[in-house]
């Protein structure tokens, strides 16, 4: 125990955070200190960081103000604290984490250890075979509405450590600082961006609506990825009645649905033939509608199955199109595999998990760079396109791990 501290906080949780920190690195926040400026004096400023969290005496700087364009349209505020205060945030996320962990629920996957998007893919496309009618949503600016006073409650319901509490509400309460130094204050959200947020978040949706449904929708089925939510029904009436339901319940909790982003769906196939306007939602990159799929007996039927979206894939190719591949002449296939492929194993890592064979159109786009770039590298390929063609296919069955896609099969 320490006695010459009012908190005991030992100092190898303040060095297991920085760790953490250090893995995830992270652009600097109003200081302007990044983490390599911060190591120059790590021993310091980690006993520093130490002193004034087990003295009372920690109070956050303000949060940096980034605006992120959204896929969408419009911007996402986030809101980069700086590192010590980054470190300071993993602290308190390294103790809480595990008491909170135990109590949130079962259909609960966003920002959880063990628990991926393709696990609640996996999940929300069983649940299609079963239930008709899908409730898609999207709960409008989460992290800039979640009431403070709510938050707590939950909190003190689950941890009594007080500098636990002490620290979190300094951290609801910190200001924002925008790029012109302007500070504002905050009086409901949790900042999008700090590390101690998503646990806060999905604790406070984890009152306001998974335990809310689980016992006031007893009949229907949820899958909630942070934000994002679907809710399966049996029936179109079941969700029309379920939407207004949920919908009176997150304003009575200061939320708000997004009308352009929350919709009932039917999930057609060859079984389910009645007429609705919508049968497709997006969740988490990949949407889901009415596809071919073949039985074990080879035979063609509709099934309702999840693959890539359509925004995905033009955000994938407008990627591919500004690395502008077949200028770069001076580059080896192992250079442009070194430059490109870490990005390229991540999106069919991710979505070619299912339906993989949408993702064809993104290996045949990367391949038609690769291509050009043969023929202005080489003279004697110059004009001859289908030359160049069969030259690539010869170096993707010699060399398959040089790119991500040609390591799946696309190597046509």
């Amino acid at each position: 125990m320490n006695m010459t501290k009012p908190y005991d906080i030992p100092k190898s949780l303040v060095w297991n955070a920085y760790k953490c920190v250090k893995e995830n690195n992270g652009s600097e926040g109003v200081d302007l200190e990044s983490i390599e400026m911060f190591e120059k004096n790590l021993s310091s400023n980690l006993y520093k960081l130490w002193n004034r969290l087990s003295s009372g005496s920690y109070f956050p700087p303000a949060v940096k103000g980034v605006a992120i364009p959204k896929k969408s349209g419009g911007v996402r505020i986030l809101g980069i604290p700086t590192v010590s205060d980054r470190i300071a945030q993993t602290v308190v996320k390294l103790v809480l984490e595990p008491i909170l962990e135990p109590v949130f629920h079962n259909n609960s996957y966003g920002y959880r250890p063990n628990r991926s998007a393709h696990d609640a893919i996996a999940l929300v496309r069983r649940r299609n075979w079963k239930y008709d009618w899908v409730i898609e949503f999207d709960i409008k600016g989460l992290f800039d509405n979640i009431n403070h006073e709510l938050l707590l409650k939950a909190l003190r319901k689950h941890c009594q450590t007080p500098w636990v509490l002490l620290y979190i509400k300094r951290w609801l309460k910190a200001p924002m600082q925008d790029e012109d130094g302007h500070l504002t204050e905050r009086i409901t959200g949790t900042p999008q961006g700090g590390v101690v947020s998503p646990l806060l978040a999905n604790l406070f949706l984890h009152y306001a609506f998974d335990m809310w449904v689980s016992k006031n929708l007893r009949s229907v089925r949820f899958c909630r990825y942070a934000d994002d939510g679907i809710v399966h029904c049996k029936s179109l009436l079941q969700a029309q009645m379920a939407l207004r339901k949920i919908r009176n319940r997150f304003l009575e909790v200061g939320l708000e649905l997004h009308p352009d982003k929350t919709r009932i769906v039917y999930c057609k196939d060859i079984n389910r033939r009645e007429s609705y306007p919508d049968i497709s939602y997006t969740f988490l990159g990949y949407t889901f509608r009415p596809r071919k799929s073949k039985d074990k007996y080879g035979r063609i039927y509709e099934n309702f199955l999840p693959a890539v979206s359509r925004e995905a894939l033009t955000a994938m190719k407008q990627t591919i199109r500004s690395w502008h591949i077949q200028l770069k002449c001076d580059k080896g296939l192992k250079d442009l595999s070194k430059m490109f492929n870490p990005v390229i194993r991540g999106w069919f890592n991710y979505y070619a998990k299912f339906y993989a064979s949408a993702m064809f159109t993104v290996a045949r786009h990367i391949n038609m760079y690769l291509t050009r770039w043969l023929m202005r590298k080489y003279k004697h390929l110059s004009y001859h396109k289908r030359l160049a063609g069969k030259v690539l296919q010869k170096l993707a069955m010699s060399m398959p791990n040089a790119f991500a896609h040609w390591k799946s099969g696309y190597v046509a």
